[in-house]
């Protein structure tokens, strides 16, 4: 994208202190050195005799005495020229002097160069200061304009054209129901006439929700590049300085400059920075509060259909002002929501375009692989294959790299140094058997895609990767419990092969009191309580926890509940690896001899029995 105001060939705006140093130094130099220089050269040095001769010839006109030398005038082509000499012991000297009728002992006045001296005193500093002034306010110029300090209140937004390698909807996908609602504002910018005769307006902000990674700066972009209209963009947190009603002074400006261009789009992403919600909290007026009161004003000042749509992103839109909210400012929502299988495969796609591939990737494989993951974490999944490819020697990314990129971004890279004893790995064996045997007895249970006992940086010792056949946007009661028990089988595994116990199930025990939890406070699905919310609030977007809404008694009671959830969901699981303990050994030593094998030779030897 081509950015206007570019910084790229900017010099590095030098300090302050920089230019302060300066002028001390030259007045140092002028008033240590220069006029010192000046005025040694406007008095001539001469011998004590030259001085008597002068006296004797009655050429002096004044004379001064001093502890160390003599200074006397004598007048050179009509003017008055000053000599000097050293002292010498004579005590008839004033006597001569007064015969002669010379003036002495009274001061001399000097006769400097007139023009010299108004130069050296008025001039030059008056010239230097001048150009220190000019360096000085085109310093902070460089400085408004690589976004650092900002004194007259100028708006660091980046401005985008929209006529060089402008984003379309075809470099967003996934997002088909965000396209479909901004497609009217591309349309409004386009023919603003055919909006103004009906009557109607045209929404002033409009607000893109969603999960970070989603695209939602990419599609404000993609908005701009199909309606062809500039683009400014800044993030809220650049509104916010630390000096009182900055943030409120770059807003007017922001709103000014976009007013200039319109037709014109701007942007603000992390609204959230200036944007919170002023309820439950004292009136304190500080700068961020006063950022918010200009953003609001500015935009109640737009008038209607004249050509400049607010865009905006958060993913934390529960803590937003409702006044931010309110019909007339962003009153239109649009949700940027993790992509389905169907959109992940276009995303996949849409990045593939940008490295050589194999003829036959598999993208429905590496969609399935990569359920919940947003456009960012696919782009980085496709980079990371790219990466593996020239890592290996070879010139094409294929399903093998994308299908270890998917692992290496999931678990880690593999540990290339990480030495486990054979009992240990025996251990881990069990473990990951436990987990892909639960599951493989189970019904409607997702398939085993690959098991490995080989350690990972994220600190597993191994894992067992599921991938379901299509996509499921609802979790049944009977799913989320058969989750459990694949969680629990390899704790289960353990103990019935080892009769012990280790810290391997950390991970899975996380895992399955979080769902059990939900299953009771959340879901509804619940024997005791039923369809009573036990939790609420949270942000769905950045996978935070809601707060508690019941009381100690019954928060005892809820985990009692998800305590006996899990145990019943352990012994199942238990039971199942009993009944299966000679498939369990037998998969096991193959997966302890080869460390690594797919789902498809799990299930061979599986169905053998």
């Amino acid at each position: 994208m081509n950015r206007l105001n570019s910084n790229h060939n900017r010099k590095t705006p030098k300090p302050l202190m920089y230019y302060y140093g300066l002028v001390l130094i030259t007045v140092l130099i002028i008033n240590l050195v220069v006029m010192p220089m000046v005025q040694s050269r406007q008095i001539i040095v001469t011998s004590y005799s030259e001085f008597i001769e002068s006296v004797e010839s009655d050429k002096v006109e004044q004379v001064q005495f001093s502890d160390t030398e003599i200074k006397y005038v004598i007048e050179v082509d009509g003017k008055p020229r000053v000599f000097k000499t050293g002292v010498v012991d004579n005590p008839s000297l004033p006597e001569k002097l007064q015969e002669k009728g010379i003036k002495y002992g009274a001061v001399i006045p000097e006769t400097p160069n007139v023009f010299l001296s108004l130069l050296l005193s008025y001039g030059l500093p008056i010239l230097f200061f001048s150009f220190i002034g000019r360096q000085i306010r085109k310093n902070m110029a460089n400085r408004i304009g690589a976004g650092g300090l900002n004194i007259h209140g100028q708006n660091s937004a980046k401005v985008y054209k929209p006529d060089k390698d402008k984003k379309t909807f075809e470099d967003v996908a996934g997002q088909e129901e965000a396209k479909e609602s901004l497609n009217e504002i591309i349309d409004y910018l386009n023919n603003p006439k055919k909006y103004e005769e009906v009557g109607a307006k045209c929404p002033t902000g409009v607000l893109l929700v969603g999960p970070p990674g989603t695209g939602k700066t990419l599609m404000a972009k993609a908005v701009a590049g199909e309606a062809d209209v500039p683009f400014f963009s800044i993030s809220g947190s650049e509104f916010v300085e630390m000096f009182v009603g900055r943030g409120a002074a770059k807003v007017r400006e922001l709103f000014d400059q976009a007013s200039k261009q319109a037709p014109c789009i701007v942007f603000i992403d992390e609204i959230d920075t200036i944007g919170k919600s002023r309820a439950n909290q004292f009136s304190t007026n500080d700068e961020r509060e006063q950022t918010l009161n200009q953003l609001l004003t500015e935009m109640d000042g737009f008038e209607a259909n004249k050509g400049v749509i607010i865009l905006a992103a958060t993913n934390r839109p529960e803590v937003l002002d409702p006044a931010l909210l309110r019909p007339g400012r962003f009153d239109r929502q649009v949700r940027m929501e993790l992509p389905d299988l169907i959109g992940r495969e276009d995303i996949l796609k849409v990045h593939l375009k940008n490295v050589k591939t194999d003829s036959n990737i598999d993208v429905n494989l590496i969609a399935r692989m990569t359920a919940g993951a947003s456009g960012a974490q696919l782009a980085n999944i496709v980079n990371e294959a790219a990466l593996r490819s020239v890592r290996i020697g070879n010139n094409v990314v294929t399903t093998t790299d994308l299908v270890e990129s998917v692992e290496t971004v999931i678990a880690g890279a593999e540990k290339k140094n990480a030495i486990l004893s054979e009992e240990e790995k025996r251990i881990v064996a069990y473990h990951e058997i436990g987990h892909a045997l639960v599951a493989a007895k189970q019904t409607d249970s997702a398939p085993v895609q690959k098991i490995t006992i080989v350690p990972r940086t994220s600190g597993a010792l191994g894992y067992t990767m599921q991938v379901d056949e299509g996509e499921k946007s609802l979790v049944s009661k009977k799913d989320a419990y058969q989750r459990l028990e694949v969680l629990c089988g390899g704790r289960a595994a353990e103990e019935v092969v080892f009769n012990s116990i280790t810290t391997g199930a950390s991970n899975d025990i996380e895992k399955a009191t979080e769902i059990a939890r939900n299953m009771v406070t959340r879901y509804g699905m619940s024997e005791n309580f039923g369809m009573m919310a036990l939790e609420t609030g949270g942000n769905a977007y950045l996978g935070q926890r809601g707060q508690s809404n019941c009381s100690p008694e019954t928060a005892r009671l809820v985990d009692e509940e998800v305590r006996d959830i899990i145990a019943k969901a352990y012994e199942n699981a238990k039971k199942i690896l009993i009944d299966n303990r000679e498939i369990l050994d037998e998969l096991s030593d193959y997966l302890l001899e080869k460390e690594t094998i797919t789902g498809e030779e799990f299930m061979a030897i599986l169905n053998k029995k």
